[in-house]
């Protein structure tokens, strides 16, 4: 049960219970004020006895005036009640006075610089991108491994016979088709050269991948793509370029 549920319980019963004892308390004093009005009478009788009058008529008059009390409590309270809106609205400046809105203002910066200097600072995670930089809450590792599927993809529309994907397989070996349609650097070293070797740290390597090495693939995994994105307009132009000539050939 809730920790809620058992304090609202127990004071339900409290509040029950004092007034089941406040009750009977009232009863009691209120017949033996009676009882010694009668035995203090000149005729030890209730006939004709003011002080039994009075005494009623007290205890009367106190038990009414505390009812009409309680009613009027619940009647304001449900009142109340019943005029706070049910539908939601925003609390503006105008809704709340000035040392109200200030106080709330002044809370909420102060709240907002708490959480800000709270947020870890300086992190380094091995394999995971920093926090506060592009590559925060990357890793290295299964982003990098993501781009080999598109890039093989591409490779299959520019070259339909292009070998089927294996696991493990070498980069180098895998793409080695397309390696004479991308470009070279002053080494000879084609994209697909360092692609194969950021993806082999990937896979192999016991360490996680550093910024610098992530980096490096994604470059070359960049430069593959557009390459063969240029590739494949290349070869759409080509296509309605001939569609349009044997159209006007006929």
């Amino acid at each position: 049960m809730p920790v809620s549920r058992i304090v609202r319980t127990t004071s339900e019963i409290s509040y029950g219970l004092l007034i089941l004892v406040t009750v009977v308390a009232t009863g009691l004093s209120c017949a033996a004020l009676l009882s010694q009005a009668v035995r203090t009478s000149s005729n030890r009788s209730w006939k004709n006895n003011f002080n039994a009058l009075v005494i009623g008529a007290s205890y009367i008059i106190v038990l009414i005036a505390s009812l009409m009390f309680c009613i009027k409590r619940r009647v304001a309270v449900r009142l109340k009640l019943q005029r706070i809106s049910k539908v939601y609205q925003t609390i503006g400046r105008d809704d709340l006075p000035e040392s109200v809105h200030k106080y709330i203002t002044q809370e909420y910066i102060r709240a907002c610089l708490v959480s800000y200097e709270s947020l870890p600072k300086d992190i380094v995670h091995e394999g995971w991108g920093r926090p506060g930089t592009k590559y925060s809450g990357l890793r290295f590792r299964r982003v990098l491994l993501d781009t080999i599927p598109n890039i093989d993809a591409l490779a299959h529309i520019i070259i339909p016979l292009h070998p089927k994907l294996k696991p493990h397989v070498r980069m180098l070996h895998h793409f080695r088709f397309i390696i004479p349609l991308l470009p070279k650097d002053e080494d000879g070293m084609s994209p697909v050269h360092y692609y194969d070797s950021a993806i082999q740290l990937a896979r192999n390597s016991g360490k996680e991948l550093t910024e610098e090495e992530f980096e490096m693939g994604m470059k070359a995994a960049g430069d593959i793509e557009k390459s063969l994105n240029d590739c494949r307009l290349e070869m759409l132009e080509d296509s309605t370029t001939q569609l349009n000539d044997t159209s006007s050939t006929e």
